[in-house]
């Protein structure tokens, strides 16, 4: 958030978003109108977004109204977490959150001195006994770790997408014989940064967990370090990169467990040369004779199980990994595999994994097709999933969940079924030993397509992921079309609760997607 000062004629900016007709106000409009039924500024304490979400940290959650919150015509939906989310879909949520930042900074220095800390106080009380309900919903200590052990690996996936089709790229240049002299090069800059990822992985951590970064940095760099191959554990000599990402991630904890110990030991004095010393020492020491070994058969084992269980298992393995995936990301499990898809990607430079579970997404596009057709009388509706669909191709499947499949309820078991069928295609394939996987983690959908690698060309490797995307679309549609929906349900979604919605794209109406009677 920005902490410049505010000029003196700037506190009257908060009016404009009462005009949404001037099209280059239609962003902070979004923002004005989701500001005070999240409590205003004074109850927001942190801003984020990722590629469909708007973050917010409340003080008070007792002021967020759900239901007006959901009727915006900017927002797709809501989902409470360890942060309140409000799914605004990709594109928007990156153009809407920063004049949300600009309003929430505009309303506490516009807001006199005495306001926030009575405001604070009254509706911290109010909201006291909801909090900590909310709270032991979800935040679970095996949720809580898992999203700290997310928060290590999501700001590592820009890299991971641009190296992966830079390396993509460079294989197709190989194979076709053609510019030879760039080769090289290609192959530098795609494998610059997997060389070094445990760094990162270990920076990561120890910030996460509250130690110094950089000495989290420099326990894990001990990892990849080429001179490491000169030691020798358990009559067997250490290979650079040994225990990769989960070594530097086991290191980091280490660290961050040491430093901390000595913050409380060593006086204050010598701290600033002792703390850091006896951290990389210590923690070094325990990475080389132990740590790099264990990490490395852990990983080893990853790679032979995910391997085995697509070789063996094949379609039944694709078509419970395909249908299951939705209601992990659900219950926010999904965020366990970040770890095991960059383990698989540091090991044989793709994860075999994400395709399969990109076909959940194929389902949903199919289950939400068929809503848009049984339903064609519902304009609303209909607006809505065409608004969503181009994000839902490409693999961002936010807006069809929050704003159609969820709400409705049986569409998104079926749209389940349609990523079960796809998984089982493209695991059938992988039994029949054309396996291939993904260079790198966060795209899905079509935009999938140039980060894919296998060892029967590329011809080959598109065609089945192909196929494996048009099987999900077809059996999500056909289990929506056929059995989505009861009687009921058609009776009452099937006409339009407003008719007058403005343009799909800056607004349509959700409540039927939202709020579809006894539907849920």
């Amino acid at each position: 958030m920005s902490t410049e000062p505010t000029e003196p004629a700037q506190p009257a900016q908060p009016a404009r978003p009462t005009e949404p007709t001037e099209p280059t106000d239609k962003n902070r409009a979004a923002a004005a109108a989701i500001l005070p039924l999240v409590g205003g500024p004074d109850n927001i304490t942190a801003v984020a977004h990722c590629m469909t979400r708007l973050r917010i940290s409340l003080r008070d959650r007792a002021l967020v109204q759900d239901e007006a919150l959901k009727s915006l015509p900017a927002v797709l939906g809501v989902v409470e977490d360890d942060t309140y989310q409000i799914v605004l879909g990709p594109g928007a949520v990156a153009r809407i959150t920063p004049e949300f930042e600009a309003l929430v900074e505009e309303g506490r220095s516009a807001a006199p001195p005495t306001a926030t800390p009575v405001t604070a106080g009254e509706l911290a009380a109010q909201g006291a006994a909801l909090k900590e309900a909310q709270k032991a919903r979800n935040a679970t200590p095996f949720k809580l770790m898992l999203r700290r052990i997310a928060n290590i690996f999501v700001p590592l996936i820009p890299a991971l997408i641009g190296c992966g089709i830079i390396a993509g790229l460079n294989g197709l240049l190989m194979n076709l014989g053609l510019l030879p002299s760039v080769v090289p090069a290609l192959a530098a800059i795609a494998s610059g940064f997997m060389s070094l990822i445990a760094v990162f992985v270990g920076h990561n951590t120890a910030k996460e967990f509250g130690g110094t970064p950089i000495l989290g940095g420099a326990v894990a760099a001990i990892i990849v370090f080429p001179g490491v191959a000169k030691i020798t554990v358990l009559g067997t000599e250490l290979r650079p990169g040994q225990g990769g990402v989960l070594g530097a991630l086991a290191a980091a904890l280490l660290a961050v467990y040491v430093e901390k110990r000595c913050r409380r030991l060593v006086p204050e004095a010598l701290d600033v040369l002792v703390t850091p010393t006896l951290t990389i020492l210590i923690s070094g020491l325990v990475t080389l004779f132990g740590l790099m070994f264990l990490a490395g058969e852990a990983s080893a084992a990853i790679g032979t199980f995910a391997d085995g269980l697509l070789s063996i298992g094949g379609a039944f393995a694709g078509l419970v990994l395909g249908g299951l995936f939705l209601p992990l990301v659900m219950l926010g499990l999904h965020q366990a595999l970040i770890p095991i898809h960059t383990t698989l990607i540091e090991q044989a430079g793709h994860t075999v994994l994400l395709p399969i579970l990109a076909m959940a997404g194929a389902g949903q596009v199919g289950a939400a097709l068929a809503v848009h057709c049984r339903l064609p009388r519902n304009g609303s509706l209909r607006a809505t999933i065409r608004s969503a669909l181009p994000a839902g191709f490409l693999g961002i499947g936010e807006p069809l969940i929050y704003g159609v499949s969820l709400p409705l309820g049986r569409p998104f078991v079926t749209a389940c079924v349609g990523g079960a069928a796809g998984g089982a295609f493209v695991g059938l394939f992988n039994q029949l030993g054309m396996a291939f996987g993904s260079t790198a983690i966060g795209p899905s959908g079509w935009a999938l397509f140039p980060l894919l690698n296998g060892g029967s060309g590329l011809g080959v490797t598109v065609a089945i992921y192909a196929g494996g995307l048009l099987t999900g679309y077809l059996v999500g549609f056909a289990a929506t079309y056929f059995f989505g929906f009861t009687g009921r349900m058609l009776t009452d979604l099937n006409t339009d609760p407003n008719p007058a919605a403005p343009d799909p794209v800056t607004g349509p109406s959700k409540e039927a997607a939202l709020e579809p009677g006894g539907c849920r």
